[in-house]
């Protein structure tokens, strides 16, 4: 093999490569400010004397139209489409439900699913679907979207290794192979690898994500930062609303059994001689939020209330014989905090509410307004006795203008509610969109649809999923405006910003020098250390250029090198090929910029968390190639 000799050329994009790397570790500007700058840095040098190879001005900005950040954008928005119906939440609801509310518990149940899904689709698409579904978990259980979203991040990555059609690299690397056998001998032919042939391989690495994680997480896992946002404003406003009107209250969910003397009564009976708000009713499998206050119980039912605990216990439970769920079941989608929570309307002057009261306008049945309380002047008027006021049955109390009603209800119907002209919607804060559940089956008709093409087809993966993209909008699962609202718009800057980086890297012949003085070291050594190398070297190089990239780079470099020590050229290209998946000590990657700011991680977070994992991913990849082949 010639030596190649160090031009001032890769001196340029060797310093350039110091330069992102100090960017993103220092965190001095924003990762995706710093990819935009490291991009106009090469634009610039490249006009320079001598450093024409660093880029080429006509395709500097390629990068926004390349494959990867195409698709990056269509699931994106297939994702948002999945979430308008309401399916992430259901999934959620199911994990939940499997996995109970414990981080122990939750973890390996997401990071699993995720791992098998993205082994027969990009891990970018498998982590960007399951993106709103660990929010609404994060939201539901209080568990932070940090401690969440590397999990699913890291083993969306690991699973692309369980089928040669999980990652690119795997799907290149036959083509790969068909070119170098035309430089082999006829007795070192290489056989195309089958679809299930690096299976053990996949499933132990991702075992060993999960393991990891469940293990080791609660020390390598970022703390506090990166919150539900949902969840954080439902806690902002519940104190709110405690300190402004003095409502303290939880809610809880009450099973009422055959047999009990509450069956007959009225909600509205049970709510003013209990000081409690019932929000909520189950009976046989029929379900009613925000029930009318003349509702007769019935049982076996499940009643959603809100109160005082001691209340509820001591003069509720007890002498009807109901019993008080530890947590929320039936209701548990119902009154999450993404769903569902405490808002405030103002009647306006001229309001045709004047005068009539919420029995009357019958609130719950026209807007799904439960009124926990009437704020009037300086007065609050509810059903719950205090130091302030005496209790008061707030249903039959006339509105005057100027009323503020305290009300829990569904964010969906409270959107809805702005356009009342009846009614002036004073909170802001709550996700203001409308679900469309009975879209559900457009999207998941195109979502099969998007699988299909790329699993049976030889189409671009952009183009298959910007038709899956473009099927949401016709069919109106989303609208054109929801759809460029559903990009991560930092997220595209910074892989198409870094795209020419590692064009220039391969370009002028720096990925090769690199390559060369590490092979060089590597001379002499044993094949087991010459494989272990090659791992650690395409690690690298996956690191700074794209995982296509350093594939093409290297495996001709694998195969040459165990021709010539005795190996096996085959398995030689096969751990670049897996090793091009080790990506976690930087957020370089598809699904590791998904993930960064929707979960708010730093730099140095992936750098201490994926730092463990790409040593344990080495040392399993060894270990499993040496025992499997």
């Amino acid at each position: 093999m010639d030596a190649i000799v160090l031009t001032f050329e890769m001196m340029v994009v060797l310093g350039l490569l110091a330069f992102t790397v100090f960017l993103f570790i220092s965190e001095i500007i924003r990762i995706d400010l710093a990819a935009i700058l490291v991009m106009l840095l090469l634009g610039i040098l490249s006009t320079l004397p001598g450093l024409g190879n660093l880029a080429n001005g006509a395709e500097l900005f390629a990068g926004f139209s390349s494959n990867a950040v195409i698709s990056i954008i269509a699931v994106m928005i297939i994702g948002a489409g999945l979430d308008k119906t309401g399916l992430m939440s259901k999934v959620a609801a199911l994990i939940l439900k499997r996995g109970g509310t414990t981080e122990g518990r939750i973890i390996p149940i997401v990071s699993t699913t995720v791992g098998i899904i993205s082994s027969f689709m990009q891990n970018v698409g498998a982590a960007a679907l399951f993106l709103p579904v660990i929010s609404r978990i994060s939201a539901r259980t209080e568990i932070p979207m940090s401690r969440l979203a590397m999990p699913m991040g890291f083993c969306a990555i690991l699973g692309g290794t369980i089928t040669m059609v999980g990652s690119s690299p795997l799907i290149l690397l036959n083509d790969l192979l068909i070119s170098a056998n035309q430089t082999l001998p006829d007795d070192q032919q290489m056989e195309p690898f089958g679809l299930f042939y690096v299976t053990p391989i996949g499933v132990m690495l991702v075992m060993t994500g999960v393991l990891y994680f469940v293990l080791l997480g609660r020390w390598t896992l970022p703390g506090q930062r990166g919150r539900g946002e949902d969840a954080g404003a439902a806690r902002t406003m519940q104190t709110y609303i405690e300190n402004t009107y003095g409502l303290r209250a939880d809610m809880f969910e009450v099973r009422v059994p055959e047999g009990s003397i509450l069956i007959g009564q009225t909600l509205s009976d049970i709510m003013v001689a209990h000081h409690l708000y019932i929000l909520g009713t189950s009976y046989k499998g029929h379900k009613v939020i925000a029930p009318m206050a003349d509702t007769v119980i019935e049982a076996p039912a499940r009643l959603a209330v809100m109160g005082l605990r001691r209340v509820l216990e001591h003069e509720f439970a007890e002498p009807y014989g109901l019993e008080i769920l530890p947590a929320l079941d039936v209701f548990s989608d119902d009154f999450a905090a993404t769903e569902s929570g405490v808002a405030e309307v103002v009647i306006p002057p001229g309001s045709s509410a004047i005068g009539q009261s919420p029995i009357d306008l019958r609130l719950r049945q026209s807007h799904g307004l439960s009124i926990l309380a009437i704020h009037r002047g300086e007065e609050t008027l509810s059903h719950v006795e205090t130091e302030d006021h005496v209790a008061t049955h707030i249903g039959a109390v006339p509105l005057q203008a100027g009323d503020t009603l305290v009300a829990h209800i569904q964010w969906e119907r409270l959107t809805r509610i702005k356009s009342d002209q009846d009614f002036v919607v004073v909170t802001s804060d709550f996700p203001q969109e409308e679900l469309r559940p009975h879209k559900v089956n457009w999207a998941l008709g195109f979502f099969l649809m998007t699988l299909g093409l790329i699993l049976f087809t030889d189409l671009l993966l952009s183009l298959c999923l910007l038709a899956g993209a473009v099927g949401m909008i016709l069919s109106r699962v989303l609208s054109v405006d929801e759809a460029y609202d559903a990009v991560g718009w930092s997220t595209v800057f910074l892989l198409a910003s870094l795209i020419p980086l590692g064009q220039a890297v391969q370009n002028t012949g720096t990925a090769a020098w690199i390559a060369a003085q590490v092979l060089y070291l590597l001379d002499g050594w044993p094949l087991w250390a010459l494989q272990a190398g090659l791992a650690i070297l395409a690690t690298v190089f996956t690191l700074v250029m794209s995982n296509v990239g350093a594939t093409v780079l290297l495996v001709p470099l694998a195969v040459s090198i165990a021709v010539s020590a005795g190996g096996n050229p085959a398995i030689f290209a096969l751990t670049v090929a897996l090793s091009t998946s080790n990506s976690f000590l930087i957020p370089t990657h598809q699904v590791n910029a998904l993930i960064m700011g929707p979960a708010g991680y730093r730099v140095v977070d992936f750098v201490r968390s994926g730092g463990i994992m790409t040593v344990l991913f080495l040392i399993v990849l060894m270990v499993g190639l040496t025992m499997m082949y």
